[in-house]
């Protein structure tokens, strides 16, 4: 028997690195998934081999960009299985132009649409049946970089992932106690298919010294699979060898620049 089984989830950006591994995870679990992401392929793939394994998951085209969007996730899955027990605002994107001296309005809000909108929103659609059911657990995928901001993850990308975080916390101090638990988790460096965004794109010896979307996964299911009296609040995570990253640091000080 699963820890998850017949529980509802929301996974978001669920089509590759942390979203795809969590998703196989609760899915072996037990869980019924709903998986969304913008691009639709890669999606189908993962509920493919949740399906031939004998779980239930279902793909949603969303753009979490769009606020609008977003919120009709999860209006969609409350009709479709009357409930969520758990939403993992997993998806999110940096900008490419990492200075405040050089991100663009449209980066910006960009990246502030994705990371916060789309999880203010989301989070918002299911929350209230959480309420109404005494249970519920959102586990939102931040950023090291809320904790300490630079130019390796960006301003704007800093900036939104402490937005994130802070809403999590603020979940904590109002619902608690109506049978709502968040969690956030701040991992730094994964080697996920978000590094190719990057301006300088980390080789292969860099990547080695980081974490997998696996290790993340499985502290995202760890949250969602402990009992109902017990919530996580944060979990802080980074790689255990260090690595130079001057040149990274380097190529984002540029990145967006006339010179560029």
């Amino acid at each position: 028997m699963g820890h998850l089984n017949d529980q509802v989830a929301i996974i978001t950006g669920a089509g590759t690195g942390i979203g795809r591994e969590a998703a196989l995870m609760f899915a072996d679990e037990g869980a019924r998934l709903v998986l969304a992401g913008r691009r639709i392929e890669p999606l189908n793939e993962v509920v493919q081999i949740i399906e031939s394994n004998g779980g239930t998951a279902v793909a949603r085209s969303t753009d979490l960009e769009d606020g609008d969007a977003a919120a009709a996730l999860g209006a969609w899955t409350l009709g479709e299985f009357g409930r969520v027990d758990i939403l993992v605002n997993n998806a999110g994107h940096s900008s490419h132009a990492r200075s405040i001296r050089f991100v663009s309005a449209k980066e910006w809000e960009s990246v502030f649409r994705v990371n916060v909108e789309g999880v203010y929103r989301l989070t918002q659609s299911v929350v209230n049946s959480m309420i109404e059911r005494g249970s519920g657990t959102i586990i939102t995928t931040s950023s090291y970089a809320a904790l300490t901001p630079g130019l390796l993850g960006g301003a704007a990308y800093s900036a939104a992932k402490a937005a994130s975080y802070n809403l999590m916390r603020g979940i904590n101090a109002e619902l608690k106690a109506k049978g709502i638990r968040a969690t956030t988790i701040l991992p730094a460096e994964v080697d996920t298919p978000i590094l190719k965004l990057r301006p300088l794109e980390p080789d292969a010896a860099a990547r080695a010294t980081m974490m997998k979307p696996e290790d993340v996964a499985r502290a995202i299911l760890l949250c969602a699979t402990l009992p109902g009296r017990t919530v996580i609040e944060e979990i802080v995570m980074s790689p255990t060898q260090p690595r130079d990253r001057t040149l990274d640091i380097a190529a984002a000080a540029k990145a967006g620049s006339p010179d560029e």
